[in-house]
């Protein structure tokens, strides 16, 4: 049966800070166990398909060595609530909150001597996701979790009596890949996420790569909690040009994840200089090379990224729109971006899609701005499957992320990489 129950905290959609800290344990219990209180922290992985809780770490090591022999996945019972962070209208939808037990796979120790639960996860279960889409706002946001642990045996501990955990105080959502992007906000009010390469003797100035987020991960909600995190928790799309793969094809470069106030596609022409702005900014106060900045962009960031190389044809030294927007997606009023805009463009321009997207349709988007756009290359799907699972075919950003589209032997970011303005 169970030891103990936690006291539950709120890891709130905001900052996620810790809401508590441990205590020192009290005397010893009459059967020799020692009581004690542990924080918490929440371990995310962003998949591609979106970030999701992937373990839990109990700041156990205080308490002294723990006996791994008595150490299992049954020892902790994990129980997961995630809500929306604002209020949802009657009748209004929003995807992805859930109320359930994790399973826990593995306990383990780590460098540190805390305690480890790793949990089932994967692509396309449910249940440990970090965002939730609302359906009327086409947004993502960033849910309130609520973990309880569960101590069902007492910890044996190499030396001292076991241990018997009485309180758990949920801490911060912690994210290594996110983490690395500092928030920062343009003199126009644009905010914006950057990852900056680490620091070497290497001469000259670094690349920038500029990536646009698509349609869900605006901020338009009237709570004002956006910090532009949403784009680093959706998908991979800019956490992929941060890994240390594409860091060593860059020679290290910056990334810069600006968030648009509403849509892009809304408002391309006003969005267009607040972007360069932060580019500009990025130039003169950061090592970056102005012959190597490239934009990439998905969906509505497509079409953002194809935009910016229509206003700004001397700016990039390559551009890559992912199932980008040329037409409107009802049908109904003037391309979003002219024939005769996109037979101007001059920069080097890679586009990708999948055939079976069925939310920007190919032919009248991607395959015509590629009949059009000198010179530009284009990779065509027929599915977004990545690691065995199969994505929907709007999702294909995927393969960006992963570097995996190549043209005659190169890839995608080798050939970004070789680009100069």
């Amino acid at each position: 049966m169970s030891t103990s129950v936690t006291r539950r905290s709120v890891l709130a959609g905001g900052a996620g800070v810790a809401v508590g800290m441990a205590l020192p344990g009290p005397a010893a219990h009459a059967d020799g166990h020692r009581p004690a209180s542990v924080s918490f922290t929440l371990d995310a992985t962003t998949l591609d398909g979106g970030e999701q809780v992937t373990s839990v770490t109990l700041h156990t090591a205080r308490l002294g060595p723990i006996d791994t022999a008595g150490l299992h996945p049954g020892t902790f019972t994990v129980h997961a609530r995630a809500t929306s962070p604002v209020p949802i209208a009657p009748g209004d939808l929003i995807f992805s909150e859930y109320d359930l037990d994790r399973t826990v796979t593995k306990a383990r120790l780590d460098r540190r001597g805390n305690i480890v639960l790793d949990l089932s996860h994967g692509e396309g279960q449910l249940g440990g996701g970090t965002l939730g889409y609302i359906l009327s706002k086409g947004r993502n946001v960033r849910l309130d979790l609520v973990y309880t642990i569960t101590q069902n045996s007492p910890l044996v501990r190499r030396h001292g009596p076991p241990v018997t955990i009485t309180d758990f105080v949920q801490g911060r959502l912690s994210n290594p890949e996110v983490d690395a992007f500092s928030h920062h906000v343009s003199g126009s009010g644009l905010k914006y996420r950057l990852y900056s390469p680490k620091r070497s003797a290497r001469p000259g100035g670094r690349p920038l790569v500029l990536w646009l987020h698509g349609a869900g991960e605006g901020a338009s909600l009237p709570d004002g909690y956006y910090d532009n995190e949403t784009t680093l928790r959706a998908n991979r799309g800019a956490l992929g040009f941060a890994t240390p793969e594409a860091q060593r094809i860059f020679s290290g470069a910056y990334v810069v994840a600006p968030q648009s106030t509403s849509y892009w596609m809304e408002d391309g022409p006003r969005f267009a200089p607040l972007i360069r702005e932060i580019v500009e900014d990025l130039v003169r106060r950061e090592r970056v090379d102005p012959d190597r900045i490239y934009v990439a962009g998905c969906s509505n960031g497509g079409y953002m990224a194809l935009k910016m190389t229509v206003a700004y044809p001397d700016l990039f030294a390559a551009s890559v729109p992912v199932c980008g927007v040329v037409e409107p997606l009802g049908g109904d009023g003037p391309p979003l971006i002219t024939d005769a805009e996109l037979a101007g463009i001059r920069t080097p321009t890679w586009l990708v899609t999948s055939l079976d997207d069925g939310t920007v349709p190919p032919g009248t988007n991607t395959v015509h701005a590629h009949d059009l756009i000198p010179g530009s290359l284009v990779t065509l799907y027929d599915h977004v499957v990545w690691n065995g699972y199969q994505f929907p075919g709007h999702f294909s950003w995927i393969y960006v992320a992963r570097n995996d589209p190549s043209h005659h032997g190169t890839h995608l970011w080798q050939w970004m990489a070789r680009r100069r303005r």
